[in-house]
């Protein structure tokens, strides 16, 4: 099958409201196509689609999809006993994944670029969004989070750039054509689905091969295990990391006192440095950066557009978000879900002034807390105080043996100061009992764990 922008058909989407899903239907609805689909709730993501003219309905019910439905697409998250998912196999109507979708999608832009990576891709795709942006390139955008500075995770634009993020999971990159690829890092995660990190780094070498002769791979020079990711590869690669060997990277890196960094990028080919100050928070956004500096690099983007972009770039939400203060506290939120990504939030934050720094984390799936349950509690001892809530369970039940209980008799035995409760409104008694003016507080996982830093934020 193909998706082709002059022939627009009825696309049916199984679980419409999420992130990626709403983004690729706003894509189409501009581009003519009829869309309708089904959520399970309400949420401002299906009240946008509705005013574009899609039509959503709310639960899940065969007599949604009518006769002249063209193809049905649904996510990982939706079950096979789900009733529209029965009902498409069953009458062979036309399906497939989102990721397979996307693929096709992306076949109508001219220079697709993918932002892959364990962690960052998210901001990394924003960083490259705004730059694009800034450069008055026209660029569509599909962002996994919320561009701040757009007020949206989708951006409708022209049909030459096509900017998106490149999900590992249940290996739907790998249904992907782009151009200009991006690896940002590869580390054991998703462990519900990858046997181990050598299936991953397999995984990640096939995405790589998918590129075309002419086009271009953008990679951290300093993953492990390095030359098994770009074993075979057909096009040519550029790396970025910390040192002179690569051929991007950083140098002169200084913080002020809100931990923003500045630096200067070097570019080694040509000798050029160019002058950064970002107003996130961390090094390791310095390297995102420099990441996003190699891609508007190779598309000879002005060096005037790269600085300024980066300058103004505000990140997207739920990463290092200011959400207000209580009494003196200052309360941060971030989507930090793995321990590379927490001890990278938490030395951000240290880096900043406070007089002691809280980390209220929720786990996200009983597989991810099992797998990394010490190191979760390394991580998390960068905090002066944790407070843990119950496992966001997203897809799993509680079956695996370990949950937060395990977690907080880690943190324990550190000797890290660890309060375990079970229900979010005990935590923000607790905290607003015990946080002090002056302290910096955050709030930290993929769930829900974000309501208490809304709530907290906005005494």
């Amino acid at each position: 099958m193909e998706i082709r922008f002059d022939r627009p058909m009825h696309i049916y989407f199984i679980g419409i409201g999420g992130v990626s899903m709403s983004s690729l239907a706003e894509i189409l609805i501009k581009e003519h196509f009829t869309v309708s689909g089904s959520d399970s709730k309400e949420s401002e993501a299906v009240t946008h689609l509705r005013s574009m003219g899609a039509t959503v309905y709310i639960g899940q019910e065969v007599s949604h999809i009518g006769k002249d439905v063209d193809l049905c697409v649904y996510t990982a998250a939706i079950h096979p006993d789900n009733p529209e998912m029965i009902y498409i196999k069953e009458h062979n109507v036309p399906s497939m994944t989102r990721g397979e979708f996307l693929g096709l999608l992306m076949k109508n832009y001219e220079v697709p670029i993918a932002i892959s990576g364990t962690h960052g891709k998210t901001t990394t795709t924003s960083m490259i969004s705004e730059i694009l942006l800034k450069a008055g390139m026209d660029p569509t955008i599909s962002v996994g989070g919320i561009l701040k500075s757009q007020g949206t995770g989708t951006v409708i634009g022209g049909n030459d750039y096509f900017v998106f993020e490149a999900c590992e999971y249940t290996n739907s990159f790998l249904s992907f054509f782009p151009k200009i690829s991006l690896i940002l890092n590869v580390e054991e995660d998703h462990l519900d689905f990858f046997k181990d990190i050598d299936d991953i780094r397999n995984s990640f070498n096939t995405f790589a091969k998918i590129l075309p002769k002419d086009g271009l791979l953008i990679i951290n020079g300093e993953i492990d295990a390095f030359d098994k990711i770009v074993e075979n590869i057909r096009c040519p690669y550029v790396t970025y990391g910390s040192g002179s060997r690569f051929d991007y990277y950083p140098e002169d890196i200084t913080f002020d006192d809100d931990g923003h960094p500045s630096f200067t990028c070097v570019i080694k080919k040509t000798g050029k440095k160019i002058p950064i100050k970002l107003h996130l928070t961390g090094i390791h956004n310095v390297y995102n950066a420099v990441a996003a500096i190699a891609v508007s690099d190779y598309l000879n983007i002005a060096e005037e557009h790269i600085i300024k972009a980066l300058d103004e770039c505000s990140g997207s939400k739920r990463r290092f978000e200011d959400r207000g203060s209580f009494n003196g506290v200052k309360v941060i939120d971030d989507y930090a879900h793995h321990p590379t990504e927490i001890a990278a939030t938490l030395n951000a934050a240290r880096k900043t002034k406070y007089n002691k720094l809280w980390c209220v984390f929720q786990p996200h799936t009983y597989t991810r807390t099992k797998a990394f349950l010490h190191e979760f509690a390394d991580a998390l001892s960068l905090a002066d105080h944790v407070v843990l809530a119950d496992v966001y369970p997203a897809r799993e039940q509680d079956i695996y043996g370990c949950n937060s209980s395990n977690l907080y008799e880690e943190l324990i035995k550190k000797g890290c100061d660890c309060t375990y409760l079970k229900s979010f409104e005990a935590i923000e008694e607790f905290l607003y009992k015990n946080c002090i003016n002056g302290d910096l507080l955050i709030t930290m996982g993929a769930g829900d764990i974000v309501k208490i830093a809304d709530k907290l934020g906005s005494k």
